[in-house]
């Protein structure tokens, strides 16, 4: 299977993480929402944008798709796939830009990933971790079709981890 591939939806293109996507990384992880739901990632300017994307792309336990306006190409969010220590399946996850919130692109992004990898028979189970105020996380996640399985502590905080088997998509 391709993690690498491009994927197309109604709305959307959705693109491998690339170096050409520094200005927009740099804008989504300031947004008030990456920094209170995901943390602070000390991107501060183009040099730290670009760093964190080669960091990203050089870990084979990540995937990052940008998520990018069918029509204008225009980067509105990301859905990624981590392979994280404390979980026993990979984690499926989204973030975007505040004007693109509630419209549905998240949702249709998110799933396109979902059906991509579930066809090419790359997982069995998904999990996706979110703090559980991320209320507006967590009712995508119910959408999505994953289901609250536990709470855990990681690093003195606690996370919800919601999961579903790849037949639900």
């Amino acid at each position: 299977m391709d993690t690498k591939a491009t994927l197309l939806t109604e709305r959307l293109l959705l693109e491998p993480l690339s170096e050409n996507d520094d200005d927009f990384i740099l804008e989504l992880l300031n947004t008030e929402g990456w920094l209170k739901f995901i943390g602070d990632r000390n991107i501060h300017s183009k040099t730290d944008a670009l760093a964190y994307i080669k960091k990203v792309n050089g870990n084979q336990n990540m995937v990052y798709w940008t998520v990018k306006m069918k029509d204008t190409k225009s980067a509105i969010g990301l859905v990624t796939l981590i392979k994280r220590e404390y979980l026993e399946h990979k984690d499926i996850g989204f973030a975007f830009l505040p004007n693109f919130s509630n419209k549905g692109y998240a949702h249709e992004a998110t799933m396109a990933v979902l059906t991509y990898l579930t066809k090419h028979n790359a997982f069995t189970n998904i999990a996706a971790v979110t703090l559980p105020e991320n209320i507006s996380s967590i009712k995508l996640l119910q959408k999505l079709g994953l289901q609250f399985e536990k709470e855990i502590a990681v690093k003195n905080e606690t996370l919800h981890i919601y999961s579903a088997s790849a037949d639900k998509f």
